[in-house]
């Protein structure tokens, strides 16, 4: 099949699973338009079957703010017309499933018709579309969308409960790993660099918004430290970072925090880590939690959203209510106490990690985009 995938081009969560998609999509064989405004970040474009067209936005004076989901209806247009694709994959209702729905229309008064995939992945519906303004906008785009799925089962439910007027069918795929990228054959990075004498290793990875609470992830290290070395590795990058900053001065644990900012690809820093810590008021998924798993690292989690989903509480980690930094700190010195129940946790955390392998996700999409195809054809 010839597929178009949508998608934003960044760090998180939603950008990564498509760009993965649309990778093992490739190594099957099946041709895969990658459509936005830039490169996604985790593509390396070395397959024969991988394609990037660039949607550009001129900044005429007249505009206020750039008209991107025009000129990406258009440029859907074109790449469907000139590479023959067989349906568009588009991740995030808004702009991207309206776009979508917008080039149907104009390709289908030219004799094209062209079905399209929504995937929801979290703040499209749990923070941007709880803004009335966008609910006509995301339940029209929803319900005309030829398949719709989430990556979660609390996902879904928050998509119904927000969006009454949504009567499209809902298709739960969860998100994935490639757990041949987590291997510890040739790691690059060695743990002695952050942490020269044998302490324990925490890690967090995020887009550092309000809600991952990242906060709680330094007030819950300063209670690990005051029982046991320990060293704490920060990855991303975010409007919360200054406080961030501020706050572990105030903690005066800035000597045993480090900050690396934005990895393209963080299982070799994952792979050295002993605890991933996720404190976030909710995630749809919890992709981070997922790669930590995958990396060997057990994850102590909220309770929120999606994650109760792939975090199983006392085996690949700990849950706890949102903010309970005391309980939260209290399971991670649990799990980090001695060599014995760590490593006990890093095998479960590893076996959770493979019922989310891209092997048994990947034919999911496969079956989905043919019955799409199939139904498009017939009409």
């Amino acid at each position: 099949m010839k597929i178009g995938i949508v998608c934003y081009p960044t760090y998180g969560g939603s950008g990564v699973v498509a760009t993965e998609l649309g990778k093992a999509l490739a190594e099957k064989e099946h041709q895969v338009h990658f459509i936005t405004y830039s490169p996604p970040v985790r593509l390396d474009f070395l397959s024969k079957n991988l394609f990037y067209h660039e949607v550009s936005v001129s900044d005429y004076p007249l505009f206020e703010y750039p008209p991107y989901e025009l000129v990406l209806s258009s440029k859907l247009v074109d790449v469907v017309k000139y590479e023959k694709l067989d349906l568009l994959h588009v991740h995030y209702a808004i702009p991207h499933a309206s776009a979508a729905y917008m080039a149907k229309q104009i390709l289908a008064s030219q004799g094209i018709h062209i079905p399209f995939i929504t995937t929801l992945h979290g703040t499209d519906i749990t923070l941007v579309g709880k803004d009335p303004s966008f609910e006509p906008v995301i339940t029209f785009a929803i319900n005309q969308s030829d398949a719709v799925t989430s990556v979660s089962e609390s996902l879904k439910e928050d998509t119904y409960t927000n969006f009454p007027k949504v009567d499209k069918q809902i298709k739960v795929i969860p998100n994935f790993i490639c757990l041949n990228d987590y291997s510890f054959e040739n790691v690059k990075c060695e743990k002695k660099m952050y942490a020269p004498n044998g302490e324990r290793l925490l890690i967090h990875i995020s887009n550092f918004r309000k809600v991952k609470r990242v906060e709680d992830v330094l007030r819950v290290f300063d209670k690990v430290r005051k029982t046991m070395p320990a060293k704490l590795i920060l990855v991303g990058d975010g409007p919360e970072k200054g406080n961030i900053e501020k706050l572990c001065r105030q903690l005066d644990t800035c000597g045993d925090i480090r900050s690396l900012g934005n990895i393209v690809n963080p299982e070799h820093i994952l792979s050295i880590a002993d605890l991933f810590l996720l404190t976030s008021e909710t995630e749809s998924f919890g992709l981070a939690a997922l790669e930590a798993m995958a990396s060997k690292v057990p994850v102590i989690s909220t309770n929120s959203g999606g994650l109760p989903e792939i975090n199983v509480n006392k085996f690949s980690g700990f849950m706890s209510a949102v903010g309970d930094v005391e309980e939260m700190a209290k399971n991670a010195i649990h799990i980090l106490k001695d060599d014995s129940t760590l490593n006990t946790f890093k095998s479960n955390a590893y076996e959770q990690a493979k019922k989310f392998d891209i092997d048994k996700i990947l034919p999911m999409y496969e079956e989905l985009y043919r019955e799409v195809r199939s139904k498009s054809k017939a009409l």
